[in-house]
């Protein structure tokens, strides 16, 4: 179902030219005439409000029941930091954050790891931007295992493609959930995205590219 908040949050991504339609190929290869880069964002009103969204969606569904979060390098870097904290100025939930580097430290403190240093027994949520075929997230869990026994419950993302991973019939978010019983929480769908593209009326030459795509690669 298309929300006002949904609605609100697609124009966002929209103005900040992070939506975009055209030719493009994903990170699995596959060509799409519809993108999501989150590296487009790029002032500070923009990764402000873009932290508020990503605040309420981890307040409406975990409240404060974690313990840290954890932005995957590059992209989920400024995510993180802007929802956390989004998180501790708007609802009071201030919680550590931490990040990787692609490349290991070998001076100074050393490590791979920037910021909070994960503990036994920690619960950490993943603050992504989007999952296509789950190849950022197979990157991902084994920096979070090396870190020790924590746990890595869920996952907030901005757009849930819905497309297919490895396994015909399971969306790439299925598997993730089954694999690393991870549950994954968009702001928004695919499925939301091709709504309000139709509901808006002046999207008729992009409509039939994404339908043909979605039909092809989506489980919806």
């Amino acid at each position: 179902m298309l929300t006002p908040a949904k609605k609100e949050f697609i124009e966002f991504m929209m103005g900040a030219d992070v939506l975009r339609f055209g030719s493009f190929v994903t990170k699995s290869g596959r060509n799409t005439p519809y993108f999501v880069n989150t590296g487009n964002y790029r002032t500070g009103g923009q990764i402000d409000r873009l932290g508020h969204f990503y605040a309420t969606l981890v307040k409406e569904t975990c409240g404060d029941n974690f313990d840290a979060m954890f932005g995957p390098a590059y992209k989920g870097i400024p995510l993180v930091t802007a929802a956390a904290g989004a998180l501790a100025r708007e609802y009071g939930i201030d919680k550590p954050y931490f990040f990787n580097r692609k490349e290991a430290k070998d001076h100074g403190e050393g490590g791979s790891l920037v910021g909070y240093k994960p503990q036994d027994g920690d619960r950490v949520i993943i603050i992504e931007d989007v999952i296509t075929a789950g190849t950022a997230v197979r990157e991902t869990m084994p920096i979070l295992q090396a870190c020790g026994k924590v746990e890595a419950p869920d996952m907030f993302i901005s757009v849930n493609r819905c497309e297919v991973g490895q396994t015909p019939g399971k969306t790439a978010i299925m598997e993730v959930q089954e694999e690393f019983g991870i549950r994954v929480h968009a702001l928004v769908t695919v499925e939301d995205i091709h709504q309000y593209l139709k509901e808006q009326g002046t999207f008729g030459e992009v409509l039939p590219a994404m339908e043909k795509y979605m039909e092809q690669y989506c489980v919806l």
